[in-house]
């Protein structure tokens, strides 16, 4: 299995951003105009659950990435329960409000097929791992010097300083 290095990766957050960006969709609909609350209410729900990974996953811990992760799961589920309010209300189909909440039901399996992945794993997270040693610093910046991620001029000021 490859190593996820960057949130964007997942497919549950991948999953988490279609959801989102349907409910934006979705609620630019005249009938949710009316309904404020609830409008904003599901879009920050949606929100929640793709913000929320990205967030667990920059933390570092295993322990806080799943914390994290679970909020998110949590997140979706409150988008289900407010297509729920939000068909009852008729501003949205039978068929807007399926797709809604399959999407959401589909963010929160990937959500716990991960979590239970990475409970299983033996890696505590980032914030455990052993610092690199001096050369591996600078080969890892000059990577990051080549992809843009630092500027030469930083490279060259960590030099300078003995720091590579």
């Amino acid at each position: 299995m490859a190593t996820v290095k960057r949130f964007e990766q997942l497919l549950s957050w991948q999953k988490a951003r279609a959801l989102t960006h349907f409910i934006y969709q979705l609620t630019k609909h005249s009938s949710f105009d009316r309904d404020y609350g609830l409008k904003n209410q599901i879009q920050r729900a949606a929100v929640s659950a793709m913000a929320n990974q990205a967030e667990g996953f920059s933390r570092g811990t295993k322990i806080e990435l799943i914390n994290y992760f679970f909020i998110a799961k949590g997140s979706a589920g409150e988008v289900q329960s407010l297509l729920y309010a939000a068909l009852d209300q008729r501003y949205i189909t039978k068929k807007e409000f399926q797709k809604g909440y399959q999407l959401a039901e589909e963010v929160q399996r990937l959500i716990q097929t991960f979590t239970d992945k990475v409970k299983s794993g033996a890696l505590k997270g980032l914030q455990y791992k052993q610092g690199l040693k001096k050369d591996e610093w600078s080969e890892f910046v000059e990577e990051a010097v080549k992809e843009g991620l630092i500027t030469k001029e930083d490279f060259r000021k960590f030099k300078e300083r003995g720091l590579l």
